[in-house]
């Protein structure tokens, strides 16, 4: 049987998903804030937290982006309609941003990364990526070095 979800279980605004391996592994350069075009039980299956956006990456299709690989699981009351669990989902930007989404993805080695997920204000569904090149391991090296150097010092003072 399935269990019943509870209003008090649901996200109205606030943080859902986040990628915490995206500054690790990526030198961000610039940030943006898209919305999502999603189906019904998408957002409900959102609502209850049931995301995943580790491995999302976004992808240039017909002069539009989409998200790849984001995983937003099947809501458990769905009745008879369903969706996709791994669909290509649309991202929601203004033509300026397409463009300049766009330009820095044909540079080499540069990738569109999603970095949270989350509901905002209004209760609308936001998605922010990340336009990055992927680090080398030196850099990943010096990064941790940083971060250990960091808690030393927050400890000594």
């Amino acid at each position: 049987m399935v269990k019943k979800a509870k209003k008090s279980d649901f996200i109205s605004t606030g943080l859902v998903a986040q990628n915490r391996r995206a500054f690790f592994d990526y030198n961000i350069e610039e940030k943006f804030v898209a919305g999502i075009a999603l189906t019904g039980t998408e957002v409900k299956s959102l609502r209850l937290g049931h995301a995943q956006i580790n491995d999302a990456f976004g992808v240039e299709k017909e002069g539009e982006i989409y998200i790849s690989n984001l995983f937003i699981a099947e809501y458990a009351s769905k009745g008879y309609e369903s969706h996709n669990q791994m669909r290509l989902k649309k991202l929601l930007l203004t033509k300026k941003e397409i463009i300049k989404i766009i330009n820095g993805l044909n540079k080499k080695g540069a990738t569109l990364v999603a970095i949270r997920l989350f509901f905002d204000d209004n209760g609308l569904a936001k998605l922010e990526v990340g336009l990055g090149v992927g680090k080398k391991l030196y850099d990943k090296r010096e990064t941790i070095k940083q971060r250990d150097w960091q808690r030393e010092k927050a400890r000594l003072t």
